[in-house]
């Protein structure tokens, strides 16, 4: 009984140590890349590749640095002015894995025009972001990484579920609209 929860609590310290070693990691990356100059650069940076390398398992470590308002010496022409390095964060994340930019932000991007020669997509939509709120966005974000991670047949219990849910609502607004 001893040695389960000796190990058990040596891979727990295990797993605890390599995730804050991880974020520690992003974060010192992340300050090497708030250093250049023009946003165009960013995914052109041999910090920003190691963050990508690190794949869908960094994404929700990315999320906590989201929030991060302190500013860097990168210029974005799309927002005529210099990012965070909460939306830096944001603009390696969607390298990552693109984000579904109407559900996030509320806005369609096929009615937008890019900024020319602009890798980074998601930058057009951080004044989207900034009006609703980076909190906000974070939240719909991290519902967005969870729901992705999901099996498919977890995904379908639930959108039947929700289905059946709107289905029931509809009758009972139908019901009582007529008395």
């Amino acid at each position: 009984m001893k040695k389960k929860v000796l190990i058990s609590i040596a891979v727990l310290l295990a797993i605890n140590w390599g995730y804050s070693q991880t974020k520690s990691e992003i974060e010192i990356l992340l300050n090497e890349i708030a250093t250049i100059e023009n946003s165009k650069n960013i995914v052109s940076t041999d910090q920003a590749q190691w963050i990508i390398g690190f794949g869908e398992n960094s994404l929700s470590i990315l999320s906590y640095f989201f929030a991060d308002t302190s500013l860097t010496n990168i210029y974005s022409e799309c927002e005529e002015r210099n990012l965070t390095k909460g939306e830096i964060s944001i603009i390696l994340a969607d390298h990552i894995k693109r984000m579904p930019y109407f559900t996030l932000t509320g806005i369609q991007n096929c009615l937008l025009t890019y900024c020319e020669s602009n890798p980074n997509f998601i930058e057009y939509y951080l004044w989207a972001i900034k009006r609703d709120g980076t909190e906000e966005f974070i939240k719909k974000y991290r519902d967005w990484l969870a729901w992705t991670k999901l099996p498919e047949k977890e995904k379908r219990k639930i959108e039947r579920k929700e289905t059946r849910e709107f289905r029931k609502q509809q009758r009972e607004l139908r019901r009582s609209s007529r008395s």
